[in-house]
């Protein structure tokens, strides 16, 4: 097998082991719109719930977009992967299609 195929083996493996949720994330200071993902082991409908009250402090957002909500000229940052603190979120919810 060459290393190509091994690499989307291993993709396929982590995608189809994990639940992933497009979601809004309102910090202080950003509007933040992208996808989060937990493990397989519980129910798809927890999802949120259960990175919430997590005991690890942080969540990883992939794909995401990041609004400044304090300076509204600023321009929209996209961003392959960020770590947010969870103690900064003041709302996340599931995003709406149209968002």
């Amino acid at each position: 097998m060459d290393e190509k195929n091994s690499l989307i083996e291993k993709k396929s493996a982590f995608v189809s082991g994990v639940w992933s949720e497009r979601v809004l994330v309102i910090t202080e200071d950003y509007e933040i719109k992208g996808y989060v993902f937990m493990p397989k082991t519980g129910r798809r409908n927890r999802l949120l719930s259960d990175i919430l009250n997590s005991s690890k402090r942080f969540v990883a957002i992939k794909n995401c977009k990041l609004k400044h909500r304090k300076t509204s000229n600023r321009v929209t940052e996209a961003h392959d992967f960020i770590q947010l603190n969870l103690d900064s979120i003041v709302l996340i919810r599931p995003a709406l299609q149209e968002e």
